[in-house]
């Protein structure tokens, strides 16, 4: 069920986007994802402190060290109070200087860019504030609560698009003040439910301690690093694609960076459940059993990628032309070479939790920092000898198996894990599921006629000829037990109709 809710959730948002970018049009519509790109420059700052309040929330939770717990989130809370009010210092100041001198946006539309920078910037430290409670919920792996907000949030969104079409306002403005009023209710949730479920989470008392301080601050220095490379290396981009491109280039790539994310919420699902029980394995000192949900986790992560992102690669055309009627030009082939990164990087998530679990984030974020500058870099350097735009995703790609093999590397003297392991039992079975389903999904597609029905019918036999792959071929014997159960129980219980 709850991937049930994920696809209705999916299918939500695509609906969303499609009736936002006709209701805002392409230029206001990569004008919006530019501004917001600025605002989300700065989410490294919550992204930071959230990575470092999961890590030692689920540590406290694996020892059964309650009163560290409750010291944990009062540390914690002052720390993001302070970063909220870091962030909106630089926002007001560097962001804002920025706005003004270096946007190049149309006169017409500056008031509008304005007034949803401003907006913005509420969003963004309403969900600093939140970061937290959101943290305690994963430590807790209570991910039902994620699924049902998540749900909420999607008709919210869905009632933004239709007050889109109704109010007789400037479109990109209210469309600005509407995301942040969803923001305010979500996160107010999100909140309420901690206050109500949580034994730590609460303000009566003060809790304080040094060490923890001290702690928490250490290690995320280094993540502080990484976040603002992986920050500069996509919102970066985007900004810059904007100088030397033009605002239907930054629609295409937004479209192409909505359709990746909206795949990757499954992996994304599956990884956020999947941090605490890795960072417990590890605070329990139960190294055999945290290696074997990194393998476990990277397969199946892959495989809830693949299942939809093969189907979508192969009938690109088609399904943007059904979604948007009208795409931006470059859309098809932004989108599926955003598949490809999105793809890499969503395998090695459970790599990153992993090197998260001894605390020691240097020589671990420092080389993967150096290696988003670069991208950085040599993405601006490519746009400047005038290369096409697609070498924004291009050199994303690369730099992305670059990583992915770093982290394998690393990961041999930061836990023990050995780099012949992982691809014994990741990649050698992951190869083979690509193989043996991409080439009879692309000799099928070859073969039949052209139309909306038969791309339909293409659709329907690539999912089941990657379904019975990743079942005959990704699964071992265990594996496949394991799912025949819990569809037996499932199917039991009523719970899939």
């Amino acid at each position: 069920m709850l991937y049930l809710r994920q696809i209705l959730i999916m299918l939500v948002s695509l609906f969303t986007v499609r009736v936002v970018l006709e209701s805002l049009g392409v230029e206001d519509y990569g004008i919006y994802n530019v501004v917001g790109g600025i605002v989300t420059f700065f989410v490294f700052l919550s992204g930071t402190m959230a990575s470092a309040t999961q890590r030692f929330f689920s540590f406290s939770l694996g020892q059964g060290d309650q009163d560290r717990l409750n010291k944990m989130f009062t540390v914690n809370w002052l720390i993001y109070g302070g970063i909220a009010l870091i962030a909106m210092l630089l926002l007001e100041t560097v962001g804002l200087w920025f706005v003004y001198n270096h946007l190049n946006v149309p006169e017409t539309r500056f008031t509008a860019v304005l007034w949803v920078y401003q907006f913005s910037i509420l969003t963004f430290l309403m969900s600093i504030i939140a970061s937290p409670f959101m943290a305690l919920i994963i430590a807790h792996e209570e991910m039902k609560i994620y699924a049902y907000v998540s749900i909420l949030e999607a008709i919210l969104k869905l009632l933004v698009v239709f007050l889109l079409t109704l109010l007789p306002f400037d479109k990109l403005e209210i469309y600005g003040v509407l995301l942040f009023l969803v923001s305010l209710l979500i996160n107010g949730v999100y909140i309420g439910i901690c206050i109500s479920r949580y034994e730590e989470c609460q303000f009566k008392k003060f809790y304080w301690d040094k060490g923890i301080f001290k702690d928490v601050t250490s290690f995320t220095g280094w993540t502080f690093f990484g976040q603002l490379t992986s920050v500069l290396r996509n919102q970066g981009v985007t900004i810059l694609g904007y100088q030397f491109y033009n605002a239907s280039v930054i629609a295409a790539r937004s479209i192409a960076l909505n359709v990746a994310n909206y795949v990757n919420i499954f992996a994304n699902n599956f990884n956020t459940g999947l941090y605490p029980p890795i960072i417990k394995e590890y605070a329990i000192g139960n190294k055999p059993g945290m290696f074997r949900l990194i393998f476990q986790g990277s397969k199946i992560t892959f495989y809830l990628m693949w299942i939809f992102a093969l189907p979508l690669f192969l009938q690109m055309d088609t399904v943007l032309s059904i979604w948007l009627k009208n795409p931006p030009p470059y859309s098809i082939f932004f989108t599926r070479l955003a598949l490809i990164e999105t793809i890499i990087n969503a395998t090695s998530m459970p790599l990153s939790t992993a090197a998260r679990a001894p605390g020691k984030m240097k020589n671990y974020e420092l080389p993967l920092g150096l290696i988003q500058i670069l991208i950085f870099g040599v993405t601006w350097y490519l746009m400047r000898c005038g290369l096409p735009a697609y070498v924004m995703f291009v050199s994303a790609c690369v730099g992305s198996l670059v990583m992915y093999v770093f982290r394998i590397v690393v990961l041999r003297s930061y836990i023990g894990l050995l780099a012949g392991e992982f691809v014994r039992n990741v990649l050698l079975s992951v190869v083979p599921v690509i193989i043996a389903s991409t080439l009879p999904s692309y000799f099928v597609q070859r073969l039949l006629p052209s139309g909306l029905w038969w791309s339909v019918l293409h659709i329907c036999i690539t999912v089941f000829l990657t379904f019975s792959c990743i079942y005959f071929i990704g699964f071992d014997k265990e594996m496949r037990v394991k799912v025949k159960d819990f569809c037996h129980t499932r199917l039991k219980k009523g719970s899939l109709r």
